[in-house]
């Protein structure tokens, strides 16, 4: 009888990525000094085209904290969607005009948005400011829309207590508890009030922290600060979390039903036009090519490069964060020339000059994206060469990306 050995899966990932150790550059070089942490999921498909997913980690560490930035905008998209779904309110969808109110020392009333179709702010059109350029606003629209409380539970209860979101985004001088407040809302097609939701306030205890970044830091008097920033009051999620959360959405039926977030097909569509597009695919917003160029929020494989191009017809349905010298990105990618599909997600840390928080000099773009870049077309060149005992049928995220379509 011969005696098979199979690597230990985290085993298996380390040895691909030290075959390729010259081409990740200095993160994979010194990973401790770059936060690195990397989850990679094979997919293989069965007969029925039923997929079976297999982690492979490398450093994953859920009691490390980084900042999760932007990242946590796609719980906010599909929260908002589930929402939509439980008010189940005849007129009410995500297309409905949504007038948000102002909240003194938060932010400031949305009664239109000249970015949108009809010039009035909808779910709809802030889910696609989110996914195509991680518009902030438009997240802080959700967050006061889905409420600090339910944000929060409504994730635990999916099976992420780890999960601490405590504010809004982009904005600063809001204090811990005034993001326990969140606007007054009101949904309206003309005249007719379809629902409306008063200002709330999020009573969640959470539990205690002691999360900090960086060495030194500049504070909103634009003083610096020498000692580590005290990350206990911002926003925590650990990638497992994130990876997880982008799984449940990809394909919902991997996860229990007490698991997965509560959208009708047509909402999942929605999610994946929105999370695959490139900026210049979208009619309304428009964006100007020049600052939001193709491959702007897309970090594995592409490396946020204008022009980097894949052969085949490769997209990434993704959700990136960078802020305070933390770049990561979750993605789903599928090559549907080729009849390839994996998951990848990464965080890095590239604050290497100084340990400087809040002085904008960080190296995304020297070091971060080549990295994500570097680590995606490893992973791609595999799965371009891997076996597969069925190839997978794509047609759930075959979109028509022509404008008139979106």
């Amino acid at each position: 009888m011969q005696t098979i050995n199979y690597l230990p899966p985290n085993s298996f990932l380390e040895s691909l990525l030290r075959s390729q150790a010259s081409r990740l550059g200095p993160v994979f070089s010194d990973p401790e000094r770059y936060q690195l942490q990397i989850i990679y999921t094979r997919i293989d498909r069965d007969d029925q085209n039923q997929p079976h997913c297999r982690d492979f980690t490398y450093r994953l560490d859920d009691h490390a904290y980084f900042y999760p930035a932007s990242t946590i905008k796609l719980a906010a998209a599909a929260l908002a969607l589930e929402k939509l779904n439980d008010l189940a309110i005849p007129g009410l969808d995500r297309h409905t005009p949504m007038l948000t109110d102002s909240l003194p020392g938060a932010t400031p009333a949305a009664f239109t948005d000249a970015t949108s179709p009809s010039g009035l702010p909808s779910i709809g059109n802030y889910i696609k400011k989110i996914l195509l350029v991680s518009d902030n606003d438009a997240f802080n629209r959700l967050y006061e829309f889905i409420g600090q409380e339910s944000f929060n539970k409504e994730l635990w209860a999916k099976g992420y207590p780890g999960v601490q979101v405590l504010h809004r985004l982009g904005v600063t001088g809001i204090s811990p508890e005034k993001n326990r407040y969140t606007n007054a809302i009101i949904f309206r097609r003309g005249r007719k009030v379809i629902w409306q939701q008063p200002i709330q306030y999020s009573p969640l205890s959470f539990s205690t922290r002691n999360d900090k970044m960086g060495k030194a830091y500049y504070n909103e008097e634009k003083k610096l600060i020498q000692a580590p920033m005290d990350a206990s009051l911002k926003n925590r999620v650990s990638l497992s979390d994130l990876h997880k959360i982008l799984k449940s959405i990809i394909f919902p039926d991997l996860v229990t039903k007490s698991q997965r977030f509560r959208l009708k097909e047509d909402d999942y569509g929605f999610l994946y036009r929105c999370m695959s597009a490139q900026p210049e695919e979208s009619e309304r917003p428009t964006y100007d090519p020049a600052a939001f160029h193709h491959n702007y929020v897309k970090f594995l494989l592409f490396g946020a490069e204008k022009n980097n191009r894949i052969s085949g017809d490769v997209r990434s349905f993704n959700k990136p964060g960078w802020a305070y010298g933390t770049l990561t990105d979750i993605a789903y990618i599928a090559d549907f020339s080729h009849q390839v599909e994996f998951m990848l997600s990464t965080t890095v840390y590239v604050n290497d000059n100084n340990g400087i928080l809040s002085d904008e000099n960080y190296q995304f773009k020297q070091i971060g994206e080549p990295f994500m870049q570097a680590l995606g077309e490893l992973i791609y060149n595999y799965e371009r060469q891997r076996q597969r005992a069925y190839s997978p049928d794509l047609s759930r995220f075959t979109i028509d990306y022509s404008k008139k379509a979106f």
